[in-house]
Formats: C-alpha cells, structure tokens, sequence
C-alpha cells in the first residue's frame, strides 16, 4: 500500500493505471428524477439526478446525493458533496475518486451519518448511466491539520470519503472502499 497526500483540495496523483476489468452494473432505463417525500411537512420534492456529474448512494446510511464536476461552481463543500480535484472518475481503473462533506447536523452535513458504515458495508455510485458497487475495507482517522494521508491499495480501483470524526473536532475520518470485481 502507497499514500496519497491531500491538502486544501489538491491531489496529487502518483501512478497511473492500468487496464483491467471492472464490475459494472449497467442501468437500463434508468429514472434521472425521483420523488423524495419529506414527513415533517408531507411534501414532495423532486430531485434531477441528470445535472450532476455522479451520483452517491449508501444504502444503509438513507444518503443518495449527486456530486458535481470539479471544475463546477457548485462542487463546493458548502454546497455538496465535493469531488476533490485529482481524483479520477469510477470507469478509471484502479483510479481513486475522493469526495467530501460535512458530518454535523447543519444542512449542508451529507456525511452526517457515515459513522454508522462499517467494513464491508456496500456503497455506489452512479457515473455516465453505470451503478458502480464499492465495499468499505478500511476506516481511519487522522489529525484535522488540512492533509490527509489516503492509505489505498493501488492495484484496485477506490472510493475515498472524508468527513469529520463524529465527537472529535480534532480528527477527521476517512472511509476506503474498494470497486467490487
């Protein structure tokens, strides 16, 4: 296993790829809409998942939010889920695709509940009409002083979320997944 460096939303990419096959679940026919009830006051939204670049899906977190393209206005930590820039995209094998958001309880805070995931939980995303399945494979947490340290196998193509530690406002916790196949 090789590190990675993050710092101030820069990566900085070391190797680069190989071909390999990748697992791949293509969506036939598949809604670029949905309709989110929400209970409090018994009102639908409509969510158009067309505008982003990718989707994030974690099933057992309730979280399914779209991401943008790092060169977007919109790919902004205060706004949504951030694609950190130099990261690679899910089709990009033993790529790694890196995002963050806030944990908290502000509206902003999508990975407010990423706590709850645990090894082998599975996570997807959802990239150019193609559901990627990825499985968390390691959980860590390091210092809050603006650079994260990534320990990813480089031989698989990865997901990597960045969060702040829940209870701890001095450490921040990173999830690695690995693409399944």
């Amino acid at each position: 296993m090789k590190d990675e460096i993050y710092s101030d939303m820069k990566i900085s990419m070391m190797d680069t790829p190989k071909q390999d096959d990748l697992a791949v679940e293509v969506i036939d026919n598949a809604p670029v809409t949905e309709v989110v009830n929400v209970e409090e006051n018994n009102t639908n939204y409509v969510i158009d998942y067309s505008k982003y670049l990718g989707v994030l899906e974690i099933p057992k977190i309730g979280l399914k939010r779209g991401f943008y393209n790092v060169g977007s206005k919109y790919n902004s930590i205060e706004y949504n889920v951030t694609m950190v820039e130099g990261s690679t995209l899910p089709d990009v094998p033993n790529g790694n695709l890196i995002l963050m958001a806030h944990s908290g309880d502000a509206y902003i805070s999508y990975f407010a509940y990423l706590y709850r995931l645990e090894i082998g939980d599975p996570v997807y995303v959802t990239y150019a009409g193609v559901k990627y399945e990825y499985h968390v494979v390691n959980i860590y947490e390091v210092p809050k002083n603006g650079i994260v340290s990534i320990y990813r196998n480089y031989d698989q193509t990865s997901l990597t979320m960045i969060t702040c530690t829940k209870g701890n406002d001095e450490t921040q916790t990173v999830y690695i997944s690995e693409l399944i196949g």
